[in-house]
């Protein structure tokens, strides 16, 4: 049985003391060797099957985070058995108060301006729906990262040069996750957390609406011109249900959602240099259509 404690003076796995970033060889003494190992293109994911846990590491040598999965998923990187040890955060067994407690869950997202709790560096997330809780990620914390927001920082500014008109939703979100978040070449870095605070003309409250699309932040993206020139960068488009530019469209995102399928390979044209798609979020025939082009598909 795996015992997790976090308190104001440190945070233990069955009475070792660890601090983030972690080692995978100390966690290998501790929890035993990782079942599966998954690498994937920017990070890579460890699997302890029968404890229910994963951890992330951008590098495959360190875990700059560790995530207890409490609902089983169907990700090829999910744990067989849910996690079913112990959490204590700050002496309270968070998962027992949970199970017994559920109408009281807001009180467990008292912390930064992101709804994370926080004892000294290390924030705790809890992925809940209405009922219950479904994953509890435990990472460093490295300051909220909101801010003064400028009145305009998401206001959307016309181009004063060609842009690329899409007839796809779909299509166009995975060209904003290569632009925006992978290369950084349009600005701002859309942030939900920091949409919500900045957006002036209602009160947008995630833990109640987070769980289907909001609709001012999914016509933001629709909103939001892509310059022209910008189009000879893609060369690749990648889908993964864990992609930033899915987690900022909808706050409980999991991975299984439809809202955001490619449906039509039309805009594929405006890019000269894709080469590669690999998909979760698209049509059978929008698979078979991009390899009947020369675009190298695949299914995640």
């Amino acid at each position: 049985m795996i015992t997790i404690h976090l308190s104001q003076n440190d945070f233990r796995i069955n009475n070792v003391s660890l601090s983030f970033p972690i080692t995978i060889e100390s966690l290998k003494n501790i929890l035993i060797v990782p079942n599966r190992v998954n690498k994937k293109k920017y990070n890579t994911i460890y699997t302890w099957d029968e404890l229910g846990i994963l951890g992330y590491s951008k590098d495959g040598k360190v875990i700059e985070s560790i995530c207890l999965e409490l609902k089983l998923e169907n990700f090829d990187f999910s744990s067989k058995q849910a996690f079913n040890g112990t959490f204590y955060f700050n002496n309270e067994e968070i998962t027992t108060y949970y199970k017994t407690n559920r109408d009281k869950r807001v009180q467990l997202y008292d912390g930064d301006a992101s709804g994370a709790l926080i004892l000294n560096d290390i924030s705790v997330w809890f992925d809940a729906n209405k009922n219950e809780i479904d994953a509890i990620e435990i990472k460093a914390y490295q300051g909220s990262t909101i801010k003064e927001i400028p009145k305009d920082t998401y206001i959307i500014k016309e181009l004063n040069e060609e842009e690329i008109i899409f007839t796809d939703f779909g299509f166009k979100l995975s060209i904003i996750q290569e632009l925006m978040y992978n290369k950084k070449l349009i600005t701002p870095k859309f942030d939900l957390f920091e949409f919500v605070i900045w957006y002036s003309k209602r009160e947008i409250d995630l833990e109640e609406e987070g769980y289907e699309p909001i609709e001012e932040v999914t016509q933001y993206f629709r909103d939001l011109p892509i310059p022209k020139r910008l189009a000879t960068e893609i060369t690749e488009i990648y889908q993964d249900g864990g992609n930033e530019i899915y987690l900022n469209l909808l706050r409980f995102a999991e991975g299984w959602e439809e809202y955001w399928d490619i449906e039509s390979i039309e805009d594929a044209k405006n890019f000269p240099n894709l080469k590669k798609a690999t998909l979760c979020y698209a049509k059978q025939h929008v698979f078979e259509e991009l390899q009947g082009i020369g675009i190298n598909a695949q299914w995640l």
